[in-house]
């Protein structure tokens, strides 16, 4: 009886209903055990040019892009907790007009991916930053930051006009796009993001579960890039890819939807986009600036932080207007 009393005034669950859960340790454990029953297999599928070719582009996605995403995640968790957001508020103008562009410039003082800057634009809406300069900064924070521009200029080298680019049509796309809200949005169609308190944790573990959590998100995200760029490459019949490729509308529509799908993070897209060589410059640029400000993950965060009626707005917009402003600068660079 003593032990039953103790068990309920602690609040632990008796024995017999505590259930098992699944962690990464787990799942490791059982990949490493499948992984050497199959060996043999592997071995032998390996040993296929096809396979062989696939596993190059992967592996060479991959190891060029982590050093960028674990920096990105590394100073993105350190800006989000030792930062405060207030000062955000008081570096922007009182003018809404010019607070859109200052908003947008500032986003390059953000160096990670759209998961990061989603939080931040909540943080700037609640503290009274007007909506467009918020949104405004959370569609430039992922594309013109400076690990975002120096991975590009890795990933296209004796191509800096490709950077320069990459930061003149993201940067014009956000502004147009925070003005576009100022002008036709309403204070219906955007929901008051929640706060969420975390003045319990100290700032050491507050900085380590924010570039956990980042740096699991974008590592995903960057397999799942790395892994279509690759089957995109060795699978798809290279008359398929010219087909698409030499027509422009097809080549920046394919990439513009590519880039919405794969949903990479903006540190390593580049080197995916670098690797689709058979497409124009013009086309890889539409990719690079659609990716971090409309795709399926930015999406779903967006719905969560501003509400259903919010994102199905402002994504396709944003998508529309991307495309334009990229394709325009596009034809004048190149």
């Amino acid at each position: 009886m003593q032990t039953q009393t103790v068990g309920r005034a602690t609040g632990a669950p008796p024995a017999s209903t505590r259930r098992w859960s699944v962690r990464s340790v787990e799942v490791l454990a059982v990949l490493l055990v499948l992984a050497a029953l199959g060996r043999g297999l592997l071995s032998d599928a390996m040993g296929t040019p096809r396979l062989q070719s696939w596993s190059t582009v992967f592996i060479s996605i991959v190891i060029q892009a982590m050093p960028f995403v674990a920096l990105g995640t590394l100073l993105s968790a350190a800006i989000a907790v030792f930062v405060p957001p207030a000062f955000f508020t008081r570096a922007l103008p009182k003018n809404k007009m010019l607070a859109v562009p200052a908003a947008g410039i500032a986003g390059g003082i953000l160096p990670g991916c759209e998961c990061a800057s989603v939080p931040v634009a909540g943080a700037l809406v609640r503290r009274g930053v007007t909506p467009g300069a918020a949104l405004a900064f959370l569609l430039s924070a992922p594309a013109i930051n400076p690990v975002v521009m120096v991975s590009t200029y890795v990933a296209f080298p004796g191509q800096p006009s490709m950077v320069f680019a990459r930061f003149g049509a993201s940067l014009g796309a956000a502004v147009l796009m925070g003005w576009l809200w100022l002008r036709v949005g309403r204070d219906d169609w955007l929901r008051q993001p929640k706060h969420h308190d975390h003045a319990g944790e100290g700032k050491v573990m507050a900085f380590v579960a924010a570039a956990r959590h980042d740096m699991t998100q974008a590592g995903g995200y960057l397999a799942i890039g790395a892994f279509a760029a690759a089957t995109l490459n060795v699978t798809v019949p290279p008359s398929w890819l010219r087909a698409v490729a030499d027509n422009p509308v097809l080549a920046v529509l394919a990439l513009a939807v590519l880039a919405v799908v794969l949903s990479i993070c903006s540190e390593a897209d580049a080197f995916v986009a670098a690797s689709l060589t058979q497409f124009s410059l013009t086309a890889r640029l539409v990719f690079l600036v659609v990716g971090p400000m409309v795709d399926l993950k930015l999406f779903a965060m967006q719905v969560g932080a501003f509400g259903r009626r919010f994102a199905l707005r402002f994504a396709p917009t944003t998508f529309v207007i991307a495309v334009l402003v990229a394709v325009g600068t596009g034809a004048l660079l190149w």
